[in-house]
């Protein structure tokens, strides 16, 4: 296997058509529908009165076999079994040498030749697809970096699908990083889609990485994101740029558990504490996107709620919420998250998200994302008692000794005499 080939298997699967017995969406049984269809005209020409011949009918059994295998040869192999059957029916018809056999003939091949060449294409556009899907892939996987079930103290899960068909980055963005300020949150909705919405989404995920380990302010660090953006869309000539913006939740859970918050334009995060109604964490003050006010003037307030174990906080972007079904209803996600609430963060993430399709009916019109926090601080455990019984004996060892009751310090143990070595040799004179 090539090392594309070995990439492409890794990360978007198998090559479409390589694989033995690879029949794309239709199951292997699907490939027995053309001798079934040709078996059916054949029968219906035997119980059919002689006057009347259905051979005209076969010329539909090589398009069908191009329909249900992605095998380039399957086509013209069915369309040979096909010419047979014709010159058995017009064998048994009398018909061999009239036009209507010839003409079913030259239609035969016609549509096999026609199958064959859409079955090629059909073919090489899907490996174009299957491509695009690995470039995507390793894209979303540079820029959106999975996150790990555990970041500090607390637990985490994302979820994210793309609006464009068969694309798997969009516009939104979301990234966790523990730094010993706490464990810090971004999610993101860039205005538009396309190339020039992930190369927004690219610089502000660059910039929070850095900002989040060396800022120990939350708003700070959204000041740090606005100069990044502001820097990148005016450097890079990016298109619309008096009109590019970015809407964003920044969120910081500190070691004692406080959650602090700075929303700029984004919907506010909801709160699910066991035994409470969903609270939304909004702020007082509303601040506009990053890239609407100078990078200067950004000085969002920061809310500070304390967490308790077990707490989940929900942070997403307006795809979801503005997910309307056909009457044009929203999704209710602030009614709905507590119904999926039982399970890990991945669990309830991924049934909310089968929610929201149910709820659409059909493929979401905007890239949703969704990032789930749960407070979860690992128990303090005692000092192991080998460590204690290891600290005391130290502690003793170091200690002065005893003073006697004249407040002199006692006298060292006396000491054995020793017994002088006497050398082999003189030994030996001695026995003389």
């Amino acid at each position: 296997m090539s090392a594309t080939g070995w990439i492409r298997e890794r990360f978007a699967g198998p090559t479409p058509g390589t694989a033995p017995g690879a029949t794309g969406t239709w199951p292997r049984t699907a490939l027995s529908l053309p001798f079934i269809g040709m078996a059916l005209v054949v029968v219906l020409d035997y119980f059919t009165d002689a006057a009347v011949t259905v051979e005209p009918a076969l010329t539909a059994v090589p398009a069908l076999a191009a329909v249900v295998s992605r095998r380039t040869w399957y086509p013209l192999a069915i369309g040979a079994c096909t010419e047979v059957a014709a010159f058995v029916m017009a064998v048994r018809n009398d018909v061999l040498a009239e036009s209507v056999h010839s003409a079913t003939v030259f239609a035969i091949v016609l549509v096999a030749v026609i199958s064959w060449v859409s079955a090629t294409l059909r073919l090489r556009q899907e490996r174009l697809l299957a491509d695009a899907q690995l470039v995507a892939s390793i894209a979303r996987r540079v820029l959106l970096r999975p996150v790990p079930d555990r970041v500090g103290t607390v637990r985490a899960a994302v979820h994210y699908a793309a609006a464009a068909a068969h694309a798997r980055i969009g516009g939104d963005l979301y990234e966790v990083v523990n730094t010993r300020h706490g464990v810090r949150a971004v999610v993101g909705d860039v205005r538009g889609k396309g190339l020039g919405a992930v190369e927004t989404a690219a610089a502000v995920l660059g910039a929070f990485r850095e900002a989040a380990h060396q800022e120990a302010a939350l708003d700070k660090v959204a000041g740090w994101l606005a100069d990044s953006l502001d820097r990148a869309l005016h450097e890079n000539d990016h298109p619309g740029v008096e009109e590019e913006f970015v809407t964003l939740v920044l969120i910081g859970v500190g070691p004692d558990g406080t959650a602090e918050i700075v929303n700029c334009g984004h919907p506010a995060p909801l709160l699910l504490r066991g035994g409470e109604a969903v609270r939304p964490l909004e702020l007082a003050e509303t601040v506009p996107p990053l890239g609407v006010l100078d990078p200067a003037d950004v000085r969002p307030p920061v809310h500070r709620v304390p967490l308790r174990p077990g707490d989940r906080v929900l942070l997403f972007t307006d795809g979801v919420i503005e997910a309307r079904d056909r009457a044009g209803v929203f999704y209710p996600l602030a009614e709905r998250f507590p119904r999926h609430a039982d399970g890990g963060p991945v669990e309830v993430l991924h049934r909310l998200h089968e929610d929201v399709v149910r709820h659409v009916g059909r493929q979401l019109g905007d890239d949703a994302a969704m990032l789930l926090l749960q407070y979860d601080p690992p128990p303090v455990t005692d000092r192991p008692a080998v460590a204690v019984a290891v600290a005391v004996a130290v502690a003793a060892a170091a200690a002065p000794a005893p003073a006697d009751p004249g407040g002199q310090p006692a006298p060292p143990a006396p000491r054995a005499p020793s017994v002088p070595h006497v050398p082999q040799q003189n030994a030996h004179l001695s026995r003389q």
